[in-house]
């Protein structure tokens, strides 16, 4: 399972990378908004700050909601970096850039995904990922992971090339159910993968190591 930061936060992002386990990063414009980031240029120049710091794919977010925006965003988007992902949301205009960005060669994010009929068309276009939003649907009393479950099945029917990058995850009990359900990626905010880490047994286990091995000092 590959790990991803959902953030546009540059130190947490730092922080990410520096624990050796960070595949890459999503963003969006909210992300950004958080932390003051406003006007394109500074934008732009912040999804290259963001390639600096990590190796992998970097999901940059059109704004756009017709084809030709979506196009013309997600071509200089993607022209930025190699590591540049345009990240497209689930819509009709959404889905054919989707296919035309595929064509081209440019990786894509499916982003808003609520269903599996929304992840079976996205894959259908070439999305390079699909991101569903688990926890929004746990949000609303609808079980996310089951969704992961679903989409997990259907591109393994079928041989989909389309990685699953589960969103919109909250805590460490997302990350593992999503593992254990085959999703290719995750994306969560630091706390998320910090959590991973801890454990009280460990802790305790740790105290009692560093006491005893006073007696050696």
């Amino acid at each position: 399972m590959k790990f991803f930061i959902d953030t546009a936060n540059l130190i947490h992002i730092k922080e990410a990378q520096g624990l050796g386990v960070l595949d890459g990063v999503t963003t969006n414009p909210s992300l950004m908004a958080k932390e003051d980031i406003t006007g394109k240029d500074n934008i732009l120049q912040h999804y290259l700050d963001i390639c600096e710091i990590v190796d992998g794919d970097v999901s940059a977010e059109v704004v756009a909601t017709d084809f030709d925006g979506i196009v013309r965003e997600g071509e200089e988007l993607a022209k930025l970096h190699e590591q540049i992902v345009v990240k497209v949301p689930m819509i009709k205009e959404g889905l054919k850039a989707i296919k035309y960005f595929s064509d081209k060669g440019i990786k894509t994010n499916c982003t808003l995904i609520f269903s599996s009929g929304q992840a079976l068309l996205a894959a259908k276009a070439g999305a390079t990922y699909v991101s569903p939003f688990l926890g929004r649907l746990d949000d609303i009393s609808t079980d996310g992971l089951n969704l992961i479950a679903e989409i997990r099945l259907i591109y393994d029917n079928y041989k989909f090339e389309t990685e699953i990058l589960a969103a919109s995850i909250r805590h460490t009990m997302h990350v593992i159910n999503c593992a254990k359900l085959g999703a290719d990626v995750m994306t969560g905010p630091l706390s998320s993968i910090d959590g991973l880490l801890k454990h009280p047994l460990t802790e305790t286990g740790l105290s009692k190591f560093l006491e005893d091995a006073k007696s050696f000092m």
